[in-house]
């Protein structure tokens, strides 16, 4: 029996919520307080024609700090998929971390900067982590995917590089990511 390259090598493209695909205004739960960044649509269309799964992957610390329910994440959460089928796109998963941050952060491992919900979603998609592609507004992040063995991390920030990064693996625009896929 032979097997494909492509099934060997199945690829995703992970995606921080607040501050890559939208605004982060602090705890947004409702959609009337969600504003897309521009080229997240065009990304993750891409994205897909190229073969990867697109996966969600966000802390939620407003659910555990009671702002906000697990029902009210995911009405909203479902309305954004809606939105991104509206615009050519999909996304295939969503794994979150409701737990708040706390002095001993080793001990929630879903909770990045630990590579839990990146992992969880590795075995749940049969992912290969090292052609995978993660985007990420935060050093959390980035550090949740070296931790994963994700090889491109790329930090998103608009306002320009971060000195803590060499500048190949940091974007001021999401069409800028489409160069690592």
């Amino acid at each position: 029996m032979q097997t494909t390259a492509n099934h060997l090598r199945q690829e995703a493209l992970f995606l921080d919520r607040d501050g890559v695909i939208n605004y982060d205004y602090g705890y947004v739960h409702s959609k009337n307080k969600f504003d897309f960044i521009p080229g997240i649509f065009e990304l993750v269309s891409t994205a897909q024609d190229k073969g990867y799964k697109v996966i969600i992957i966000t802390n939620q610390s407003g659910i555990g700090r009671g702002y906000y329910s697990d029902k009210d994440f995911w009405i909203l959460m479902n309305w954004v998929k809606e939105m991104f089928k509206e615009n050519n796109g999909f996304i295939d998963d969503i794994y979150y971390c409701p737990d708040i941050p706390s002095k001993s952060q080793n001990t929630i491992s879903f909770r990045k900067p630990n590579p839990g919900m990146i992992l969880k979603a590795a075995f749940d998609h049969g992912l290969c982590l090292k052609h995978c592609v993660l985007v990420g507004d935060n050093l959390s992040d980035i550090e949740a995917g070296k931790s994963a063995g994700i090889y491109k991390n790329i930090l998103f920030r608009p306002e320009g590089p971060v000195a803590a990064y060499h500048e190949h693996f940091c974007v001021s625009n999401l069409l800028q990511v489409i160069k690592y896929i």
